[in-house]
C-alpha cells in the first residue's frame, strides 16, 4: 500500500496521563494471527484468521471471561476467497456478511467475492456481486453499514457512485443512491441517530455528506474546515458517533473534526504529525472514544488516546505498540465493555478504560417472560435502547464491526454461570432510540442451567437493568433448539 501523511493544523491538546487504563492479553491466545472479528449475537466471538479463508470461534468461559475465553475452528470460506480489507456486518437475523476484499489469496485484485456465514449451520454460503470485475468496478476493499431498517448497505471501491442494499432473504441486490457528490472510495460511514449515514468525502476536499434511506439519496452534510482526506491516497480515519449526539471523526493527517446536527467544528489535533490514515477507534462504555495513531502508514509505532469530547488524553498501548503500523489495528467492543484489539498476529489484547456509563444510556427491559424454556426458540424481549448509542467500533472501507445490537445475558444465581442467549430479528437497527419500545427474539441454548437467573440485555457493552427469571427443562423437548 502507498501511505502518505497529510498536514495537521495545529490545535489546543491535552497532553495529560490518564489513569486505569489497562491492556491484558487473553490467556488462552489463538495460535495464529487473527484479523477482524465480529461479535455474534449469542455473545461469542467470531474471528477471522488474517488473510486466509479460515474463521474461529472465541467462546467467553462460565463467568463471562472472554480473556479465559476458548478458541474452536468454525467451516471455512467458500473455496477461492480469502479475503483481506473488506466490509462485514451482523445482519438481524445473526448471520455474518463479509463482501469484496483488497486482496484475495494474497494477490491485489480489488475482487468481487462475497459470502455470508449462517451460526446456526456454522456454514458460509456464497453471494453473487452486484458489480462487475475490476478494473471496471469490484468491490475491493468496500465499506458497508447496516441501516435502521436492518438493510445491509454496501459502497464498492474504485470510485463507484452507486451503493447496492441486499435482500437477505433471497441474497440479491438493488441498486440505491443518488447525488453522491464522489465515490465510495475509502470512506467511512456512519449511522446517525436519526437514521441517516455520515460520510465524509475522501475526493472531494472538505465537503461531507449524509444519505437518507428513505429517499435513496445522498445531499451535502456541510464543510469539514480542514481536511480530513488524503488527497493523494484518499485515505481517511473513522468517525464514531458519541452518546452526546456528536461525531467524532479524525483524518489521515492530523486533524480531527466534530460533526453535530448543525454542522461541523473543529476537534482537537493530534500531535507529532500523528494520523489515523486507515485506522480503528471505539467507543468505549464511559462515553469516551479510544484511537490508535502513527506517523503515516508506512512507519512501525502507534499510539494511543482517548478522546473525552474535548481532549486528547494519552493512554498506554498494547504490548506491539511499537512495531505496529495503525492500520493493522481492529477494535471490536465487547459485551464486557472491554476492546478486543488484534493486529494480524496471535497477540490479542483487551483494553479496560477507566470511568463507566451514565445510567441514562442503558438499555431497559420492560417485558419478558418469567419463566424460559432451555432450548426454546423465538422467545419475546421488549424494552428501550436495544442498541445502544452508537454502532460501537469503527474503522472505514476496510473493516467494519459494528455491535449496534442487544444481546441476552442470563446468569445462574446458584452456580454464578453465565450464558447468552442467540437474538435474532431486532425490530430495528437504528441507534439512540430513545424512550420508543424495541424488541427483539431469543433463543436459550440446551446448555443453560435450570433454576432461578437474572436477565440482562447488553449492547455495546453496557447492560441493561437485571429482571429476575426462572429456566426450566420443557416436558416437551422437541418444540426446542438444541
Amino acid at each position: 500500500m502507498n501511505r502518505k501523511l497529510g498536514i495537521g493544523f495545529v490545535l489546543l491538546f491535552a497532553f495529560t496521563l490518564a489513569g486505569a487504563q489497562s491492556w491484558a492479553p487473553l490467556n488462552n491466545q489463538p495460535g495464529f494471527g487473527v484479523g477482524t472479528a465480529l461479535l455474534l449475537t449469542d455473545g461469542t466471538v467470531i474471528a477471522q484468521q488474517n488473510g486466509t479463508g479460515n474463521w474461529w470461534r472465541l467462546t467467553p468461559d462460565l463467568s463471562g471471561s472472554y480473556r479465559n475465553g476458548t478458541w474452536s475452528q468454525l467451516a471455512s470460506m467458500p473455496a477461492g476467497y480469502a479475503p483481506l480489507y473488506y466490509a462485514s456486518a451482523v445482519l438481524p437475523d445473526g448471520r455474518v456478511i463479509v463482501e469484496g476484499g483488497e486482496y484475495n489469496n494474497g494477490a491485489q485484485v480489488w475482487t468481487t467475492l462475497g459470502a455470508i456465514y449462517d451460526p446456526v449451520t456454522n456454514s458460509w454460503t456464497s453471494v453473487a456481486s452486484p458489480v462487475p470485475a475490476y478494473p471496471q468496478a469490484g468491490i475491493g476493499d468496500a465499506v458497508g453499514v447496516v441501516l435502521a431498517n436492518g438493510t445491509f448497505m454496501l459502497g464498492p471501491c474504485c470510485f463507484q457512485t452507486t451503493q447496492w442494499l441486499l435482500n437477505a432473504s433471497t441474497l440479491t441486490w438493488t441498486p440505491a443512491g443518488g447525488g453522491k457528490a464522489d465515490g465510495n472510495t475509502e470512506e467511512t460511514w456512519t449511522l446517525l441517530s436519526n437514521g441517516n449515514v455520515l460520510t465524509v468525502d475522501t475526493s472531494n476536499g472538505t465537503n461531507s455528506e449524509v444519505y437518507n434511506p428513505n429517499t435513496q439519496s445522498w445531499s451535502s452534510a456541510g464543510n469539514t474546515i480542514f481536511p480530513l482526506a488524503d488527497p493523494a491516497t484518499l485515505e481517511i480515519g473513522p468517525a464514531v458517533l458519541r452518546p452526546d449526539g456528536t461525531v467524532f471523526a479524525t483524518g489521515a493527517n492530523s486533524n480531527t473534526a466534530i460533526y453535530n446536527t448543525g454542522g461541523w467544528s473543529m476537534g482537537p489535533t493530534i500531535p507529532n504529525g500523528w494520523s489515523q490514515a486507515d485506522a480503528p477507534a471505539a467507543l468505549l462504555p464511559n462515553g469516551n472514544v479510544l484511537i490508535d495513531t502513527g506517523l503515516g502508514q508506512n512507519t512501525n509505532g502507534t499510539h494511543y488516546f482517548e478522546f473525552d469530547g474535548s481532549n486528547l488524553i494519552i493512554v498506554p498501548g498494547p504490548p506491539n505498540a511499537a512495531t505496529d503500523r495503525p492500520y493493522y489495528g481492529r477494535m471490536l467492543v465487547l459485551p464486557t465493555g472491554e476492546i478486543m484489539f488484534t493486529d494480524g498476529s496471535g497477540d490479542v489484547e483487551l483494553y479496560t478504560s477507566s470511568g463507566t456509563y451514565q445510567p441514562q444510556w442503558q438499555p431497559t427491559i420492560t417485558s419478558v417472560p418469567f419463566s424460559l424454556g432451555i432450548g426454546t426458540a423465538n422467545n419475546s424481549i421488549f424494552g428501550t435502547q436495544f442498541n445502544g448509542l452508537s454502532q460501537g467500533a469503527m474503522y472505514g472501507d476496510d473493516a467494519q464491526s459494528a455491535t449496534n445490537y442487544p444481546l441476552v445475558r442470563i446468569t445462574n444465581n446458584a452456580t454464578g454461570h453465565v450464558f447468552y442467549a442467540r437474538t435474532h430479528d431486532h425490530s430495528t437497527m437504528a441507534v439512540a432510540t430513545g424512550g420508543a419500545t424495541v424488541s427483539t427474539l431469543f433463543d436459550i441454548r440446551g446448555t443453560a442451567e435450570t433454576g432461578d437467573s437474572t436477565l440482562q440485555v447488553v449492547v455495546n457493552g453496557i447492560p441493561s437493568n437485571s429482571v429476575p427469571v426462572s429456566l426450566f427443562v420443557p416436558r416437551h423437548r422437541a418444540c426446542c433448539v438444541f
